[in-house]
Parts: structure tokens; sequence; C-alpha cells
């Protein structure tokens, strides 16, 4: 049989499961759990990937809430569906629900319809198909703990598709940054602020400095890093010296090894503070480093022609860069060729991710026009990594 023609029964597979698909994305998207939390989302997913006739680890690679579900179908190379669960802080009227304002839920059912069209085309291939999910993409980045873990040494391939405000495919658009997250505390010591001012150390002054540091450093960096940063602690009222005070910054350049030197010279600064006002400075990273995305050129231009295929083309507009960001995806991604699309919500260039407008996005009649579009591109291209393992050996 032609790949072609297996690639049409892969459609029809996708067609066939897709009012599982909208269940699952539902499930989720109405359980919606914080990062770390998503104990109902996960362990749902773990249930329906087991109905499929999945092997199931849950939880998986020491993550309470990680999964790992494979279906054996001879030997061949291993490929991973990178499914995500966690929901966002901060919905409706009064900004204290949580809700899949980045489409999680999208994500979770998309990759469990690719898994169970290609558990219904297994004769088409040989191979291992994969559902890797991991929690706290949007917080600590748990795909990170689970690669710690080594929960994706065997995985030769991977792919996940997002929702956006445009469809972005090819490599220049999908510009995932590699990211640091580092926090200072400085510790001084406290003294009445009119009374015997001399006799304090003043945390926050260090904290100050640590800003008008690194905005000086600004000028001195390439154009692809950001800096940006919040003050967490800043003291406990304007007539005592802070004898505690901290700040948090994101950094994130185009490559992790430009931002290893970015990040020595901020702790440089933050330390230089430190010495000017006597505080004593303690530092740590407060979420996961994340590293860039480094997709893989054979699988991603096999991704944008079975895309192609299913009438879908890249929308990002001439001289629009797609956008900035960073994604434990990038990871994986180093240990494991990986094809990555930003598909367009159809809800407009306007309504992009973590926006309240975007939930309806990823549930309800668009989300079932997107769903069987990324799971059939998705199953498609593991196709033919199966059926040419040699394409993902290149980066």
């Amino acid at each position: 049989m032609e790949r072609n023609e297996q690639k049409v029964m892969i459609c029809g597979a996708v067609s066939a499961i897709f009012p599982d698909m909208q269940r699952v994305g539902r499930y989720v998207y109405d359980h919606a759990e914080l990062g770390n939390r998503e104990f109902e989302s996960s362990r749902f997913l773990a249930g329906e990937l087991r109905k499929l006739g999945f092997e199931v680890r849950y939880p998986y690679a020491g993550v309470e809430t990680a999964l790992r579900a494979d279906l054996k179908c001879g030997e061949g190379p291993t490929v991973a569906f990178l499914g995500e669960y966690d929901a966002l802080p901060g919905y409706g009227p009064n900004h204290d629900q949580t809700a899949h304002a980045c489409g999680h839920n999208w994500i979770a059912a998309t990759c469990y319809g690719a898994c169970a069209a290609l558990a219904r085309c297994r004769e088409l291939f040989s191979g291992t198909v994969s559902f890797i999910g991991a929690p706290a993409e949007e917080t600590v980045g748990g795909k990170i703990d689970v690669l710690r873990n080594g929960g994706y040494e065997d995985v030769d391939a991977a792919m996940q598709f997002h929702l956006s405000n445009y469809t972005a495919l090819s490599r220049s658009r999908l510009q995932f940054l590699a990211m640091d997250s580092l926090e200072f505390t400085f510790h001084g010591k406290a003294a009445h602020a009119a009374g015997h001012p001399y006799l304090g150390i003043n945390a926050l002054d260090a904290v100050n400095l640590t800003f008008a540091g690194i905005n000086c450093l600004r000028q001195h960096v390439t154009p692809d890093v950001r800096m940006h940063g919040i003050v967490t602690q800043g003291g406990a009222a304007c007539n005592i010296v802070p004898d505690l005070a901290q700040c948090r910054f994101y950094l994130r350049a185009a490559k992790r090894s430009y931002l290893n030197g970015v990040k020595e010279r901020v702790l440089n600064i933050a330390r230089g503070a430190a010495l000017m006002t006597g505080a004593e400075l303690e530092w740590r990273y407060f979420e996961n480093p994340y590293d860039e995305m480094n997709v893989n050129a054979a699988m991603q231009e096999a991704l944008r022609q079975n895309l192609s295929s299913l009438g879908v083309s890249e929308t990002v507009p001439e001289g629009a860069d797609g956008g900035f960001g960073s994604s434990d995806v990038g990871n994986v991604s180093q240990v494991a060729a990986t094809a990555y699309c930003e598909l367009a919500t159809g809800l407009g260039p306007d309504v992009s991710t973590h926006m309240e407008g975007f939930l309806e996005g990823v549930v309800g009649p668009l989300a079932d026009r997107t769903m069987p579009i990324a799971a059939a591109a998705m199953a498609m291209t593991a196709l033919d990594v199966f059926h040419d393992p040699d394409m993902i050996r290149t980066r």
C-alpha cells in the first residue's frame, strides 16, 4: 500500500475517534487544574489510554502527575506525543477561576487523538507510539523534571501542536528562547529609618541596585535577550530600614550557550549590589532552566507537507516574528528529534494565549475544527518517521 493511501487511512481513523477526542478535551477543560495539581486530569488520561490498549505508567519518572503510555507495534523508532494538561489562574468575573486559557486541554486531546488513530492503524508501521504527559508547563516545566529522571531516554522523536493566533510552521517562526528563572534574596539589618538609619543595612537598596545594573546591561547584550523582573518583597513599613528584600527575574536568549554568559553577568550584578550595600545575598532558580527549541528540519518539513495535504499553511504575516516565549518542549528537543506547530484558533490575530477570550478556541466549535487537523497531521508525520527513521538522525 502506498504511503499516501496509508495516510488516508490515518485520516479515516481520526474521523472515527473524533467523538472521543472531543470528550477528552471537554473533560480536561471542565476539570481545570493548576500545575503539579493535575490529579484528576492525569488520572483520567491514564485511564483513557489504557482503554486503547496502551501500557501505562502512572505516576511516571518520579513525577506525581506525569504519565506515560506506550503501544509497541514491532521494532522501530519510539515516537512520543507531548501531552499537557495544566491550566492557569485568574479567570472568570471575579478573576478567581482556573481555566485552560492556553489550550492545554486541547493539547491533551490532540495527542490522545494521534495515539488513538495510530493504534487503529498499527498494521501500517513498525515502532512504538507513546503519549508522555508532564505537568506544570506554565510554571516549573514538568517535562524537565521527567527528562532529568530519565523519562525521555528511549524517545527518538517527539511532537506537539499548540493553539495560537496564527499558524506557524517554519523554524524561523517558532522562536522558543532558552530561559533562566533567578530569585535574589538580600539580607540586611533593620533599624529605625528616622532615628537610627545609620545602624541599618538596607536590603531594598540592594534590590534597587540590581535592577539598575540589569538596566545598564541591556545595551550590551544581543537583541534576542529578554530580561524582566519584579520585586517580591520590599520591606514591612516605611519607618523601618528593610532587612529583607527579594526580586525575581526571567532571563531569556535564543541560545542556551549565550544565556549562560548573560546569567553570570546578572549574578555578578547582584553580588555587586550586595557588596555596595553590605547586605548578604542568596540566589536560586525558582523554576527549571528552559532550553531553546531545536526543531528537526526533516520532521518539520514532513509535518508541513502533511498539513498542506489537509489544506493548512502558515499564516504569520510577512515581517512578523511569530512572537517570543519559552517552553519545556525546548528541553525535550535537545534529546529527541522534535517537530512542533502553532495552529490558528480562528479567533483572529488579536486573541492570543492567556487571554480570557482564548477560551472560546480551546473547546467547542472552533476546537472541533482544529483538533482533527492536529491529530491527523501528527499521526501522519509519525508514520513518515516509522517508514523513514533516517529523517530523525540529523538535526
